[in-house]
Parts: structure tokens; C-alpha cells; sequence
């Protein structure tokens, strides 16, 4: 029997973890995401924007991207397609920028094609897979929650393995849900094992509007009101009604930058910097929580 391997609370606290990054800020970190919607709602347009977007460091809406190289598997496209889409979007796409519209299946050979990508463009930071159902195999499997959860962890193992995030295009079911979560085709074994779930949801097929509905491990719950613009083939933003009101990180900000004010340079570990900020203790910090938010 092979012994667990843990570890207490108090060392766990005091590991300095590289933080997790983000390729768009607040909304798309490294891990693995699922983008669900209807067919033919524009999916592919959002995500083909996503991947222009990031590769050129330019911001999504309002949040700022980080540059890197992208894939792009298109797999329901040909590069035909792509190139007018492309067109349709700018006449300038980087070269960061990378298509493929063949791939194997996940079980025969995708995550070694993968893997041979990013060692010849270790620069890579995010894959977009369009549509996840093109990459799957069908399965003989009597347990769909099973299967749905195997497929999702070696694309998590992938995922995590080198610090990229890879999104999922994916469909919904066509009966409707309270809960936009509850309305993305297939098992919770899908759903449950991604790190975030976006969710683009028009109220009427002939509407141009849509809701994009997001939630995950990483980020905070939201929904961004989008219009659909025929010009420029883009989804524009409306709204964004984010639930998160923590202000915390704001508040640490300012009593550093007062005294960075003071004091231009300093050399000290987080617990004299805390005394330093707050002496009273009214923020309720402690060490390693004060050094975890830095």
C-alpha cells in the first residue's frame, strides 16, 4: 500500500505557489474552460476574436489580455473559411496566431499533436479546441459521467501541465434551465471538471443580444450583456454585472502606496511590512494573509 503524501496546514500556509496567470485579465485564466452555446449563435466568431485579441495583447472589452501565442483548432472549418472570417475581423493577424482544421482524437493522438506544438512554440499560452465533440470518440462506456470526466481531466492534465489555458467550444442542450449551467450538453462530469464555464445565451433566436453567462474556480460570477455587430462581426459589450464587490485588494493598495510614499524602498517580511501598514490591526490580516494577496 502506497502511503498518502500530506502536508499540515501551517507549512501548507507558508509555500510561496507561483501565482496562477491569466491570459485575460478576470475572466480567462490558466486551467481549462468550456465556452457552450447554441449552434450557429456566433461561438465561433467570439472565440476566433478571443484568439486575435490575446495574440496581439489587445484588450477583450475591458479586460487588458497578456500577448502569447495561440492555437486555434477549427476543426468545423476549412482554412477557406478561416481566411475570410479572418479578413472579415482585420487585415493585420500576427503570426503568433496559429490554425489547424485536422487533428486526431482525444484518445489517438491529439495531446501528443498538442504536445509537439508547444515544445516547437513553448510561447504558447492559450489553445482554443472548436468543437469539443470533434475531438471525442464515441464511447461504449455504460457510465457517461465517467466518460465525460476522463475525457475532461487529460485535457486538464494537459492544461495544467504547462500553464496554458485551453478552451472547449461546445453545444447546448435545447431544452431550457433556470440555470445557464445546468443547459451545457452532456453530464455534469463535463462541467464539474473544468476550471470555468461560459455559458452565450441569446433570450430569441433572431435577436442580436446575448448573455454571456461565467462562473469558475478562479474568477467571479458574472454575466456580460453582448451585442452582435454585422459590420465588424464582433460581440460587443453592454453590460457587465459582476457580483464580486471585494474590495479588499483595493484597500491593501492604497496603504501600501501611502507608505511607499513614506518610504520608497523597503526590505522587510510581511509581518513587520503589516505592522508597518496596519499597527492597529483593524484590517484583520494575518501574515500569511497579507502575503498571499501581495
Amino acid at each position: 500500500m502506497k502511503k498518502l503524501n500530506t502536508i499540515d496546514a501551517d507549512t501548507l500556509q507558508t509555500i510561496s505557489y507561483e501565482p496562477i496567470t491569466f491570459l485575460v485579465n478576470d475572466l480567462l485564466p490558466q486551467g481549462l474552460h468550456l465556452l457552450a452555446g447554441a449552434p450557429k449563435i456566433g461561438k465561433s466568431w467570439l472565440a476566433l476574436w478571443l484568439c486575435l485579441q490575446v495574440a496581439r495583447g489587445e484588450s477583450l472589452w475591458n479586460f487588458p489580455t497578456h500577448s502569447c501565442e495561440v492555437l486555434y483548432l477549427c476543426l468545423e472549418d476549412s482554412f477557406q473559411r478561416i481566411q475570410s472570417r479572418l479578413f472579415d475581423l482585420t487585415e493585420d493577424a500576427p503570426p503568433t496566431l496559429h490554425f489547424a482544421v485536422m487533428a486526431e482524437q482525444l484518445h489517438s493522438g491529439l495531446i501528443e499533436q498538442i504536445e509537439q506544438f508547444l515544445k516547437e512554440h513553448p510561447a504558447t499560452g492559450l489553445i482554443v479546441i472548436d468543437t469539443l465533440q470533434r475531438i471525442r470518440t464515441m464511447s461504449n462506456d455504460a457510465n457517461p459521467y465517467a466518460n465525460d470526466y476522463r475525457d475532461i481531466g487529460v485535457l486538464k492534465a494537459l492544461a495544467d501541465r504547462h500553464r496554458i489555458a485551453v478552451l472547449l467550444i461546445h453545444h447546448l442542450r435545447k431544452l431550457g434551465d433556470d440555470d445557464p449551467m445546468n443547459m451545457i450538453s452532456g453530464t455534469t462530469g463535463l462541467s464539474g471538471a473544468t476550471d470555468s464555464n461560459f455559458v452565450l445565451r441569446k433570450s430569441k433566436r433572431r435577436e442580436n443580444t446575448a448573455t454571456l453567462y461565467c462562473t469558475g474556480r478562479d474568477i467571479a460570477y458574472r454575466e456580460l450583456s453582448l451585442e452582435f455587430s454585422g459590420e465588424t462581426h464582433t460581440w460587443n459589450l453592454l453590460a457587465d454585472d459582476c457580483e464580486q464587490a471585494d474590495g479588499s485588494h483595493g484597500r491593501i493598495l492604497t496603504l501600501l502606496s501611502t507608505l511607499l510614499q513614506e518610504e520608497t524602498e523597503i526590505s522587510a517580511p510581511a509581518k513587520v511590512l503589516l505592522e508597518k501598514i496596519d499597527p492597529a490591526g483593524v484590517e484583520g490580516l494575518t501574515p500569511n494573509s497579507f502575503s498571499h494577496q501581495i
